[in-house]
């Protein structure tokens, strides 16, 4: 799949997001990436060929001080690879863009896997 075709599922994937979440949404890149950094991945995980497919980066909203105004704003990366590699049906990777979406902008409002599950994500 093209880059472009996948990011208009990322694209679709948001806008089908519960409003709270897209309303967090302001000074956030959302950017599409091929893969996860290794590395990366072995620090989040313990295991650097874990799949992931999705990260937050960034100074999650709560925490964030007029101080940090010039600083580069969150980035959510979102990895084409490995969701392509388990959802090759088109619908279910739509669904699993928006899932992880989800889990990542709750990270970035401060949110818990607990107030995930209550907007009906697992």
């Amino acid at each position: 799949m093209h880059r472009s075709e996948f990011e208009r599922l990322v694209e679709r994937a948001l806008e089908r997001i519960p409003a709270p979440f897209r309303l967090a949404m302001h000074n956030v890149a959302v950017l599409v990436e091929d893969w996860p950094d290794p590395d990366v991945v072995e620090e989040i995980t313990g295991d650097r060929s874990e799949l992931i497919y999705g990260l937050f980066s960034g100074t999650p909203l709560p925490e964030q001080r007029v101080e940090d105004s010039g600083d580069l704003p969150p980035v959510i990366e979102i990895y084409q690879g490995p969701l392509l590699e388990d959802f090759p049906d088109v619908d279910q990777l739509v669904e699993e863009i928006e899932i992880t979406l989800v889990h990542e902008i709750a990270h970035f409002m401060g949110l818990d896997e607990e107030a995930v599950r209550q907007h009906g994500y697992e």
